[in-house]
């Protein structure tokens, strides 16, 4: 679908100019005050945030802020960017759980009472026909079904379960509904398999959106600043490189759902609300090139127009107090680009009315629905009804470390403002009693000396005297070292930082750790213990993040894609929080569980396709192509009980015939794997006893002496 189709007109009324004419001020004046109203409001409120923000950014990049003054005696301006080095140890941390097993942390599943789909049902197989038994994919010679040119045996399963209703369709009058009790039983879920499929199609639409590179920027954000922002999903054509028979480019494009990384330094919340499900509304503040601008007449109820008078007005964009901070450098010139609003939040019915705005008849009850609106210039470039439902604001803001009583969270960099402070501070004062203590104080007594003389100092230096006594007029002080107390409260400020922070140094590539550490299991137990607080994180990028991204990706293939074995009562799951358990304890686990369900009594309560799956993903496998589904599996054994089958024959085909070799030889051992005793056949001292049969003795017994030997 494209866009125009996606947002549809009984789903999106806007206010656009059809003619292409240049809707009047006056008809739009009451909006933009109102939008510009909130707009200001909030960067007001967040004023402590920006300069918590600035402070953070100045400890990863390693700068002195303006409020750092030096004195005269202070030469070292040395900054320890210890700062940077815990922050990237907890973004790596945040970004191993979200890409684990190379795949989302995010699963749907049915609810515990799924409604307008059956959970389970089942069929036994001993109440079906010989006749209607599995039908063999590959057939017979002469059967009439003949292999199709490049058939492989997944093209000939796909035959068997083209759909769920078609597979089951055999044993219709045969389905109960429930789980299978007992063995001969074959057990369907419904509501899973639409759930796996939703799933399926979520993973797939995060991967062709290019969801990593915008959830890896929104986790380093969350990691210094304490907030990760993201938006979506929306919409979007993506183009596939494609060229015709005639070698001539011909692009393909499919819209795809796409999510993208807000940066919090453009994102405007409401001032009044603690997390996203409180806030009324939300601004973004877009930088955008006339290019950029431009672009947007081609996406749905932007009003062209409008558009180009915004453009004809030149470049509007006024930088921040913190865009100069943020920088490396700032120019002198301005800034040619325009700034951009974009508001996601309620408005007064009467208010979307008077702009000309048709409030569907369902909607005529409410006093104020969600609208989205587009502001540059002070024109009125778009204003739509928000057009998912249920009507949500499209942004999902997880913090690093929640503050219940802030909307914005606290990160990594804030909690070690002062212990960074303190680790500066204490190793300028070090590196500068070095630069002291490390040359001589040379005191000169001018009064012993000739008139004149320079007083630099060198190797072979000769200062003339004119008086005094031997050894008075030039002396040599040393300035005391103390750097190594300095040093120890520099260790003792990083120690600090370690426990504000709950990164231990160990975690991010310390060496030389002593005590319990210096052993494997005593470091597998001080990272266990330090893994504590990144679960309070992970936990939150679940609530926060994963899961909202997860149901509005849900709410879009449920609205806008009709394919209907993805229709279910269904709900999602965020799984970050289970990725932190290392896959070797998992592993451990799990065959654990599987030797206990191996007793024959236990094993019909055990689910075995859902832990060789699990098994498989503790293993970083893919359990999609290393596993098999229901039919396969059941195809599979069929294989295998062949094989089994025509391996026993043979088997029993050579026994026969070593048992025929060996009967023919005159009976005995030979040819089966036990050593010949004396009188045998084969055994080598036969020929010593063919002179004398008589001397021949049963083993175990004296030799008797021979006649005429010694």
């Amino acid at each position: 679908m494209a866009d125009d189709e996606i947002l549809m007109e009984d789903e999106a009324i806007a206010l656009e100019d059809t003619d292409d004419t240049v809707v009047n001020d006056a008809d739009v004046s009451n909006i933009i005050p109102f939008v510009l109203e909130r707009y200001q409001k909030a960067e007001d409120y967040r004023y402590q945030d920006e300069e918590r923000w600035l402070r953070a950014y100045r400890n990863y990049r390693g700068l002195y802020g303006p409020d750092v003054q030096f004195t005269e005696a202070e030469k070292s301006r040395i900054f320890i960017k210890v700062t940077k080095t815990k922050t990237l140890a907890a973004y790596g941390q945040i970004v191993d759980v979200l890409f684990a097993n190379n795949k989302f942390p995010l699963s749907i599943d049915p609810t515990e009472l799924p409604e307008g789909v059956v959970e389970n049902v089942n069929f036994d197989m001993q109440d079906m026909p010989q006749e209607q038994s599995m039908e063999n994919p590959y057939g017979f010679r002469g059967d009439g079904n003949e292999l199709p040119a490049g058939a492989t045996a997944r093209t000939l399963l796909d035959k068997l379960s083209p759909s769920l209703a078609e597979k089951l369709e055999p044993v219709e009058d045969k389905l109960k509904e429930g789980p299978a009790t007992v063995p001969s039983q074959v057990e369907f879920s419904p509501a899973m398999i639409a759930a796996k499929k939703m799933q399926k199609k979520i993973h797939d639409q995060l991967e062709e959106s290019g969801a990593n590179k915008s959830l890896r920027s929104s986790a380093f954000e969350m990691a210094l600043f304490g907030t990760g922002i993201m938006k979506g999903p929306f919409a979007t054509d993506k183009e596939y490189a494609n060229w015709n028979d005639e070698g001539e480019y011909d692009p393909v494009f499919k819209t795809v759902p796409e999510i993208n990384h807000v940066s919090v330094w453009n994102f405007y919340p409401d001032p009044d609300a603690n997390n996203m499900d409180e806030a009324q509304y939300v601004i973004e503040r877009h930088k955008m090139s006339r290019t950029q601008l431009r672009q947007l007449k081609k996406r749905p109820y932007f009003r062209s127009a409008v558009i180009d008078e915004a453009i004809s007005f030149g470049e509007n964009y006024s930088k921040k107090y913190w865009e100069d901070d943020l920088s490396d450098y700032a120019p002198e010139h301005g800034i040619d680009r325009f700034e951009v609003l974009e508001y996601w939040g309620m408005c007064d019915v009467e208010m979307l009315e008077e702009q000309g705005v048709e409030i569907p008849s369902e909607l005529q009850d409410f006093d104020e629905l969600q609208a989205n609106i587009w502001i540059c210039n002070n024109k009125l470039i778009r204003m739509v009804l928000n057009p998912f439902k249920p009507a949500k604001i499209p942004y999902a803001a997880a913090p690093y470390e929640l503050n219940p009583y802030s909307f914005f969270g606290v990160g990594i960099a804030e909690n070690m403002d002062d212990t960074q402070t303190l680790m500066n501070g204490f190793m300028r004062m070090a590196v500068d009693n070095a630069v002291m203590s490390g040359n001589l104080l040379i005191e000169v007594d001018e009064t012993n000396l000739v008139p004149g003389q320079d007083l630099t100092v060198y190797p072979g230096k000769v200062f003339r005297r004119q008086g005094g006594a031997p050894g008075q007029a030039i002396f040599g002080t040393k300035y005391p070292n103390v750097s190594s107390e300095n040093m120890m409260m520099f260790d003792k400020a990083r120690v600090l930082a370690d426990e504000s922070t709950g990164f231990p140094s160990f975690a991010h590539g310390q060496t030389g750790v002593a005590g319990v550490g210096r052993t494997a299991s005593g470091i597998s137990m001080l990272m266990n213990a330090a893994s504590g607080s990144i679960k309070n994180v992970i936990k939150n990028v679940d609530d926060y993040l994963l899961r909202p991204l997860g149901e509005g990706f849900f709410r879009f293939n449920m609205q806008f894609d009709f394919d209907p074995e993805i229709k279910g009562d269904l709900e999602v799951k965020a799984r970050g929080t289970e990725s932190l358990m290392a896959n070797e304890v998992r592993s451990q686990r799990l065959m654990q569980f599987l030797q206990i369900s191996s007793n024959p009594a236990l094993a019909p309560f055990a689910k075995f396709p859902y832990i060789i799956r699990e098994i498989a993903k503790s293993m970083d496998l893919d359990p999609d192509k290393v596993t098999n589904n229901m039919s396969d599996a059941a195809l599979q054994a069929e294989i295998l009980k062949g094989f089994q089958a025509q391996q026993q024959q043979e088997q029993a085909a050579v026994a026969g015939a070593d048992a025929m070799d060996t009967s023919g030889a005159g009976g005995g051992n030979i040819g089966v794997g036990q050593a010949p005793v004396p009188g045998e056949q084969g055994f080598s001292g036969n020929a010593q006893q063919q002179g004398n049969p008589q001397q021949a003795q049963a083993p175990g017994q004296q030799p008797q002496p021979v006649a005429g030997v010694q």
